[in-house]
């Protein structure tokens, strides 16, 4: 029998807590099969199985925390939850001799499916009829939709749920979303715990990675001096080019050309020459960091997160654009690695998304300096020769760290990014 233990799962991640099993026991599984969700500070990772054979045992329940290294589930090589025959043979295990036999053609011939689903012990004949069977990565696609799979009635005469099934299952819970949704809105009613007052609350256990949110926010403004400085941008120029590229841009490279890749254009220049803010506080000294991977702030359901994109100021406008396009969709699928999210050197988040007019951004720490940008709203604006013009405005934050930023670099700073993004064409020649 052995036991598989929670590996190292990223620098300075040393727990999770378990989100959801993808096996259950009398599982089989290959060697290197995920069998479990963890769901850490950052991301949510799988942890595989070291072995094959069958799951004899889940240790830990869905929704307790793990450290690195703890034992959370058993797994008998054998291949079917038993003693092997080095343990001893009787009369019992001599008669199962052509059962295995059975059961490795079996898998053998399940294996060459389109699937490739492997056989579990739930198939044989002994199994639990009230336990579903399906595949690891059935399992997990049931998860990323929201399906029990106890509530599918599979189309394989055996049993198996497939994905296919799963598929019909979600497309079905689709259509009765919105009753089931004010149903349960009902029951909320009537059922909420109530205050002193009398007044009906609900309770929701925060998620790990919320709570750590929460906490890295907070700990950014207690061991950080942070200010901000504001200012707004005439987006006029900006959105001609883009008018004037987009089609050409979208044939040429197959991807729409957006804001985003210009503030990231604007950011990188501005950081060259104002290296503090592309910089971070060690013990006693300042890391001036020679590489620009900026981060791309995303909400997901479960919270904000900032991939990064490496190495931008290498990248071309359409190489910027696919590459936060990339991230951004990982985030939303909850696909990001840690390795997705680490090294950031300066950060990027955009409120405007969300109709925010104007806000203050909050330091994605270690680092020292984040851009916030807003809505396009349509103001009166004094042109230089003191005529009033409607142009599409901008407001820009820059929340900064006032230990190694004085606010002059940060206001010239902020002044610059607006220069560039206000003459969007020397950008376009440079990138």
């Amino acid at each position: 029998m052995k036991e598989i233990i929670v590996p190292e799962l990223a620098e300075s991640i040393t727990e999770g807590t378990v989100a959801e099993w993808l096996v259950s026991e009398g599982d089989q599984v290959g060697k290197g099969d995920p069998i479990v969700e963890l769901e850490t500070d950052k991301v949510n990772v799988e942890v595989n199985s070291d072995y094959a054979g069958v799951i004899t045992e889940l240790l830990v329940g869905e929704g307790e925390d793990v450290e690195v290294g703890d034992a959370i589930a058993k797994v008998d090589e054998s291949g079917e939850g038993v003693a092997s025959s080095d343990s001893g043979s009787d009369k019992e295990e001599k008669s199962e001799e052509p059962a295995k036999d059975e059961k490795k053609e079996d898998k053998k011939e399940e294996k060459e499916s389109d699937e490739k689903q492997p056989t579990t012990k739930e198939e044989t004949a002994d199994h639990d009829p009230d336990q579903p069977v399906a595949s690891p990565a059935t399992r997990k696609r049931a998860r990323e939709l929201g399906i029990d799979l106890s509530e599918i009635k599979p189309k394989d005469p055996v049993g198996r749920i497939s994905k296919e099934d799963v598929e019909a299952a979600a497309k079905s819970k689709a259509d009765e979303g919105k009753k089931k949704d004010s149903k349960k809105e009902s029951k909320k009613d009537q059922s909420a715990e109530k205050t002193e007052f009398d007044k009906p609350v609900e309770r929701e256990k925060m998620s790990r990675r919320r709570q750590t949110i929460a906490k890295r926010l907070v700990e950014a403004q207690e061991q950080s001096a942070m200010l901000t400085t504001f200012n707004e941008v005439d987006m006029t120029n900006i959105m001609n080019v883009r008018s004037d590229r987009k089609d050409d841009f979208e044939k040429k490279h197959g991807i729409k050309l957006g804001f985003m890749s210009f503030f990231t254009k604007a950011v990188i220049g501005a950081l060259k020459e104002f290296p503090l803010l592309n910089a971070e506080i060690q013990g006693d000294e300042i890391v001036k960091k020679q590489f620009y991977d900026i981060g791309m702030a995303v909400s997901t359901e479960e919270g904000l997160v900032v991939p990064v994109v490496r190495d931008a100021d290498r990248l071309s406008f359409a190489g910027i654009e696919s590459e936060i396009m990339n991230v951004a969709k990982k985030a939303r699928d909850g696909q990001l690695s840690m390795k997705d999210l680490q090294g950031g050197s300066f950060t990027i988040t955009n409120g405007g998304i969300f109709g925010s007019l104007l806000s203050t951004p909050i330091l994605n720490t270690p680092q020292v300096g984040i851009l916030g940008m807003h809505k396009i709203e349509k103001r009166p604006k004094v042109m230089p020769d003191d005529s009033i013009e409607v142009r599409p405005m901008m407001y820009l934050a820059l929340s900064y760290d006032h230990r190694i930023v004085d606010g002059r670099e940060a206001v010239q700073f902020l002044n610059r990014v607006k220069e560039m993004v206000e003459d969007p064409y020397d950008l376009l020649l440079e990138g």
